[in-house]
């Protein structure tokens, strides 16, 4: 039967100030029935307005140490050699702020305290300093730490330390973990050869007049707001999820008004104010949620800050947040609730007057037309997976919403699949399979919800067998699984090699043999880097200690009128010592510079410094192939041709057999007491931990929708079930009726969500999809297997009870 012709004429602005007053009203009467959907709104909501404050309160990378400059000059010397070199510094750029370093040495560590003679309103330095408790250092005789230095020297404001009185207590809010001392400016003047002072200035131009040995780092150019995006590309999957839970829960709305409905158009409704009626109980339910989620989101925020920031290593103003992407995460949840309550209006509206008088339901439309749709985005989204590399990040977003949107529309073809296939079950599964396939609108959002659940717990669980087996190979890596790296540095091999004296060395030295005695170490090998002593130390990141930078070949990248060099394409030059020659068994010919395993060095440059064109002779030599060990060694020869000199920057322990994540934690903190850092083969554990964590967490999100779609779909088939039960059915019979129902679903879902988790899997790693070959199969057997049982017991053990009434009637 074709709809009724309900005339052209649509009521005007009266007859749709009506219909959204009964959606109003419908709305205050049946909120409660929509009490998880408003809660997983307010969840999400939340959740996005933390995401945005953390996203908002990240400071750019380098202004912990660059404050508000775009220049960084590092100038080494002492007395009026120094002092010449700040003038010509100052006369180059105008402004400028000169902050003094000196080194206060630490007993029993490798690494010194760095004291600065920073000025708390300086021009530029001043968002790098932040007064704690006390007050700033005025004179001489007068210095403040940091909460970390006040740790390790068990000081407090009035102690004397250093010959001077302590006034107090400061940071760097821009980065905790920085470790220092403030004395007044001009109080730290360097005194030695390896002390420094920094010159922060602004310019928009290189400049050429700057004195001989000035080290000048340019601050990189920040970007956009990437992070917030992120945070709203992650909001929106989430929402993606809620709306399939929500498309579902407005199909069964619809289905219980389908009486009320129809009698709106037997009065003169027209089918646009059918579908306004549902799509504005939508609009309400999306708005309440977004709202509610939104004020609730802002007050965590206020009261998760603060303990937020040990974590993130830096101070957070809580009275900073995106407003204009909060509003947009709100817009977003509105949005989904319209959207989950348009398909079901669109539906009700185009059923005939007389079906809805009868409730009776739609019939299901083909589902290969779904299909279609979804066979076509899939590809395109595995295509456009495929095409990023790993690294274009509009390819890699967009192929995961293709990938996703494409699997959740084939779920529709699996709903028909398991209708085709219920006449080969028995009476009360065939009844709830065939249940299923009538009602395909609400089964296919539940079950594109399951899948998706479940499809983020199986790619988690696949990554993680991927870094286990990775770290379980017995080539390639960083490091073999039998050794470790203890290196001077946690910038190491990259970045700046900090200086020691003969009694810092040697402190270094006994932490290094306790490493090794305590992981029954056979040799431990003293790794040395090649420096440049006429460069000027250079100031390390995130708290790192500073010194002169190791020379590097690296693979000139063309930006704009000079290169750039990347780490990722570099590799660190340790000298050729004869310890080292020993170990791999290398023989250097006379004149030869550079011995590597690799072959295509030849077109790189070296750097940092003055030799960047210098074109070495290199020879194949049987090196170790691993990333962090020594795959390019320069010669005594080179050094001696570049008047470079060698550093001690770690040491290479040599264990009798694999070592285990507790052997390696261990040594970790006998590191950190030091002042050193240990680099060792990723053993996987973490990624494993997340997987099973993944893994629950994704059952236990697939059973919630389960349990809430089968409530779905048991209340509205009640009288049905009120039929079957006067028909003389068993308690048995009702009980399998859901637990049919559930257990298929899961399945279902299990299935599309590990399958298309596999083939965005394969699309991301295609170049080693030899990797996937490592299959989870206790995590793939908890989600194809357990997941399923764990529904069909659910749904047995909930289920069963008689209806109280076999002919009450639902008022409408």
């Amino acid at each position: 039967m074709r709809p009724l012709d309900l005339g052209g004429g649509h009521g005007g602005a009266p007859a749709r100030r009506a219909v959204l007053r009964w959606a109003w009203r419908l709305f205050r009467r049946e909120w409660r029935q929509q009490a998880l959907l408003l809660a997983l709104l307010l969840v999400a909501v939340a959740a996005t307005t933390v995401g945005l404050g953390l996203s908002a309160n990240t400071p750019p990378s380098q202004a912990s140490s660059f404050g508000t400059a775009n220049r960084l000059l590092t100038l080494a010397g002492t007395g009026a050699g120094l002092d010449a070199d700040v003038a010509a510094v100052r006369a180059a750029f105008g402004t400028v702020e000169v902050i003094g370093h000196r080194k206060i040495r630490v007993p029993g560590s490798a690494n010194a305290v760095d004291l600065r003679d920073q000025d708390p309103a300086g021009v530029y330095g001043r968002p790098m300093l932040r007064l704690d408790e006390g007050r700033y250092p005025q004179g001489s005789g007068e210095i403040a730490v940091t909460g970390s230095v006040a740790t390790i020297f068990g000081l407090r404001v009035g102690d004397t330390w250093d010959g001077r009185t302590v006034v107090g207590l400061v940071e760097n809010p821009l980065n905790l973990l920085d470790r220092f001392a403030l004395v007044a400016p001009g109080q730290a003047a360097p005194t030695t050869p390896d002390e420094h002072v920094v010159v922060l200035a602004r310019a928009t131009e290189e400049h050429t007049a700057l004195p001989a040995g000035a080290l000048v780092e340019v601050r990189a150019e920040e970007e956009g707001d990437g992070s917030s995006v992120g945070v709203l590309a992650l909001a929106t999957v989430a929402l993606l999820f809620v709306g399939l839970l929500a498309a579902a829960g407005f199909s069964v709305m619809a289905q219980r008004r389908l009486r009320a409905l129809g009698m709106l158009g037997a009065i003169g409704a027209s089918h646009r104010h059918i579908r306004l009626v549902l799509m504005a109980n939508g609009a309400v339910v999306g708005a309440a949620g977004a709202l509610a989620g939104a004020a609730l989101g802002v007050a965590a925020w206020f009261l998760l800050s603060p303990r937020l920031e040990p974590l993130v290593g830096h101070r957070i103003d809580r009275f900073h947040l995106p407003w204009l992407a909060l509003l947009a995460g709100v817009l977003l949840a509105t949005l989904t609730g319209v959207c989950a309550a348009w398909w079901p209006a669109r539906a009700a509206a185009r059923l005939p007057v007389v079906s809805a008088l009868s409730a009776r339901p739609a019939p299901p439309r083909p589902a290969h037309r779904f299909a279609a749709v979804g066979g076509v985005l899939l590809l395109a989204g595995l295509g456009a997976l495929v095409a990023a590399k790993q690294t274009k990040a509009p390819f890699i977003v967009g192929g995961i919403l293709a990938t996703a949107v494409g699997l959740l529309l084939l779920a529709a073809l699996g709903i028909e699949l398991l209708g085709r296939l219920a006449r080969l079950a028995p009476l009360a599964p065939r009844l709830a399979l065939r249940d299923l396939a009538r009602y395909r609108a609400r089964s296919s959002a539940a079950l594109a919800a399951t899948g998706l659940a479940v499809g983020i717990a199986a790619a988690v669980a696949l990554t993680g067998a991927v870094a286990v087996a990775k770290a379980a190979a017995p080539t390639g890596g960083n490091l073999p699984t039998d050794q470790i790296i203890v290196w001077l540095s946690p910038q190491a091999p990259f970045g700046p090699v900090p200086p020691l004296t003969a009694e810092e060395a040697a402190t270094a030295q006994e932490r290094v043999d306790a490493i090794a005695t305590e992981l029954h170490a056979t040799t431990t090998l003293p790794l040395q880097a090649a420096i440049d002593p006429s460069a000027p130390p250079v100031q390390g990141f995130e708290g790192a200690p500073g010194g002169p930078e190791a020379m590097l070949l690296g693979r000139p990248h063309p930006k704009g009128n000079g290169v750039s060099y990347s780490s990722a394409d570099s590799v660190m030059l340790f000298v050729a010592t004869p310890e080292l020659l020993a170990r791999y068994g290398v023989e250097a010919e006379p004149d030869t510079d550079i011995l590597a395993v690799r072959t295509d060095l030849a077109a790189y440059d070296l750097y940092p410094g003055r030799h960047r064109f210098w074109r070495p002779r290199i020879q194949t030599a049987p090196l170790p192939a691993y990333t962090s060990l020594p795959g390019a060694l320069i010669t005594t020869h080179a050094m001696a041709e570049l008047k470079l000199t060698a550093a001690p920057a770690g040491w290479l322990v040599q264990a009798p057999r694999p070592l285990t994540q507790e052997q390696l934690d261990r040594a970790q903190q006998v590191a950190l007491a030091a002042g050193l850092s240990v680099e060792s083969r990723p053993t996987g554990n973490d990624v494993a931990r997340l997987a099973d964590n993944a893994t629950g967490t994704g059952i236990a999100v697939a059973l919630g929708v389960l349990a809430m779609t089968v409530g779905l779909i048991r209340s509205e088939t009640a009288r049905d079930l009120r039929t079957l039960t006067a028909a003389g059915a068993r308690r048995r019979t009702r009980r399998t009726l859901t637990a049919a129902t559930a257990s298929a679903l899961a399945l279902l879902g299990a299935v599309i969500g590990t399958g298309g988790a596999y083939l965005a899997l394969l699309a991301w790693n295609l170049r080693d999809a030899h990797w996937l070959g490592h299959v989870p199969l206790l995590h793939l057997a908890a989600i194809l297997v357990g997941l399923p049982a764990v529904a069909y017991a659910g749904g047995w053990l909930l289920a069963g009870r008689e209806p109280t009434m076999l002919a009450r009637q639902p008022i409408e």
